[in-house]
């Protein structure tokens, strides 16, 4: 009995060491967690040291310095105070629109963007991440609180807001009113329109289909951005010969006739369905007309090329017209592209267009757009989304080479946002398109640091949320995860950022509305609706 006593006594005495060891480590611990919900802290050791390794934590040790950041933050006070504004007259203008390009999805590209280039990524600076003056512009339509990208263009391109699903037209005319389209009255003119008639060159180019939302926007005048060929017209029960078509409206019209440059994509909607492009594509007109053919009756010193090597070849001093049409439809996504692909970046295509248009004395207009960041985010490939936006970047940084700040102004926005977030507690440097640093206490699941709040990406499992974890993110078309299960996730209506670099610069700043940029661009240049102001002053 004694004996059973006695060990007995010492488990008990055991037990009650490791309780109270258990509870002062707790107790350690818990000095240095902080009793916030709301702002979960890492784990912590008894020293109060992390417990997760972050592989970044101590690369460098100039950052651990007070003397770095505040020498920093002087350089970009010191650039501000001297900074003069540029006064001059804008005699050519460079219009860059990133489709789609919320603030967190350039935040996330630059990052992207740093970690392709093995650095941690927060600290990169995509191209005009530079720009010395800077504004948000409001999105919304007349009729809708989160925009499309044809009202949108309306208003950064025409100076004057519109309906969803409506180009170039007033709030007069809604979506699919076909009748009314025509009347000179419900039509607004573009940038590009003002531009011509100041007797200036112009174009448009983009890695969507020419005839899309937001190049049309330079253009066209219809009641539904749908109205890309003549068939497209019938689709929606209204006749062409009425409710004349995009593409139509480019070869036929005068602004789009007039146009010296057009890049992009949408062979298809140029060729009659009883003909096949050079790719063996069919064409998708029911008129039987070949509206690329009617373009090359229409410039007889014009030159049309389908492929990047014949863009590559165009001999500029020659050219006095350049139409390049390099897919049926958008252009393949840069992921997309192999050693077989033949198609131009949209680096290259910017530098071809400035190369043709800086021949004008007087100046040019060009629009140009990186319209497949949309297209990534609607099918919530956020690879591929930010992949496009460096893409976007890279053809800035060319025209910045290839142009003057002095005598160029070059604008760079968005028509509207998208539902993508970047959100936890992630060390610096986490792989952006990985999962967070954080597991959630409630699930014990892991969390992706893009998500979307709507989209294809939505998956569920039988017992919960889905496991991370077991999925390959790595992968360029993984669906990234969605809170509502959508076939296509949705526009945001955020503000989106205006930057701009060159004369009159200074003038954006601020909240304004979509409309306003126009105006500015206008006034910059001394053409269309900012004439008489700017010959005032």
């Amino acid at each position: 009995m004694g004996y059973i006593l006695k060990r007995f006594l010492l488990v008990l005495g055991c037990f009650v060491l490791a309780l109270g060891h258990s509870i002062r480590e707790k107790r350690q611990i818990s000095k240095f967690v902080p009793k916030d919900p709301y702002h979960p802290q890492p784990a912590l050791n008894e020293a109060g040291e992390v417990l997760v390794e972050n592989r970044w934590q101590h690369v460098d040790a100039e950052e651990e310095n007070a003397a770095f950041w505040n020498s920093l933050a002087q350089d970009r006070l010191r650039e501000q105070v001297f900074r003069r504004p540029n006064l001059n007259v804008a005699k050519n203008v460079i219009f860059f629109l990133g489709d789609g390009m919320s603030i967190p999805t350039y935040a996330a590209s630059r990052a992207y963007m740093g970690q392709q280039q093995k650095l941690r990524g927060e600290e990169s600076q995509l191209a005009f991440d530079k720009f010395p003056h800077t504004g948000l512009s409001k999105t919304y339509c007349v009729d809708r609180q989160v925009a499309d990208s044809a009202c949108s263009a309306t208003a950064y391109l025409c100076g004057v807001k519109a309906n969803y699903g409506t180009i170039g037209v007033t709030a007069k005319v809604r979506y699919n009113q076909c009748g009314i389209q025509a009347d000179p009255a419900n039509q607004v003119d573009s940038l590009a329109a003002w531009a011509q008639k100041a007797g200036k060159s112009t174009g448009i180019v983009t890695t969507a289909r020419v005839t899309h939302a937001s190049p049309s926007g330079a253009y066209a005048h219809v009641a539904n951005r749908e109205y890309e060929c003549d068939a497209d017209v019938r689709t929606y029960g209204h006749n062409p010969a009425i409710c004349q078509d995009i593409a139509s409206q480019l070869v036929n019209n005068r602004t789009g006739t007039e146009f010296k440059v057009i890049l992009g994509g949408g062979r298809t909607k140029f060729l009659p369905n009883s003909m096949q492009d050079e790719q063996g594509n069919a064409g998708e007109r029911e008129d039987g007309v070949n509206l690329i053919d009617e373009w090359k009756r229409k410039h007889s010193n014009g030159v049309y090329v389908y492929n990047r090597k014949g863009l590559l070849q165009t001999d500029y001093d020659r050219t006095q017209y350049l139409l390049g049409l390099f897919d049926p439809s958008h252009l393949q996504y840069n992921l997309d592209k192999t050693a077989q692909t033949d198609q131009p970046s949209l680096a290259e295509m910017t530098e071809a267009a400035i190369k043709m248009l800086q021949k004008d004395r007087n100046g040019y207009f060009v629009f140009i757009e990186g319209g497949r960041i949309d297209h990534a985010h609607h099918e919530t490939k956020a690879r591929k989304a930010l992949d496009e936006t460096v893409e976007f970047s890279k053809a800035i940084d060319r025209a910045i080479q290839l142009t003057n700040r002095e005598d160029t102004l070059i604008i760079v926005t968005s028509d509207h946002a998208h539902c993508m977030s970047l959100a936890g507690y992630s060390f610096r440097g986490t792989d952006i398109l990985g999962v967070n640093s954080e597991i959630s206490p409630i699930d014990g699941l892991p969390y992706a640091t893009l998500t979307y709040a709507n989209g294809p990406g939505y998956r569920a499992e039988q017992n919960g949320r889905l496991d991370l974890r077991r999925q390959d993110m790595t992968n360029k078309d993984y669906e990234y995860p969605s809170l509502a299960p959508l076939p296509a996730e949705t526009h945001g209506g955020d503000d989106v950022g205006i930057f701009a670099l060159g004369p009159q610069a200074h003038l954006v700043s601020g909240v304004m509305e979509q409309n306003v940029i126009p105006h500015i661009v206008a006034y910059a240049a001394c053409i269309g609706d900012g004439f008489t102001i700017c010959k005032k002053n």
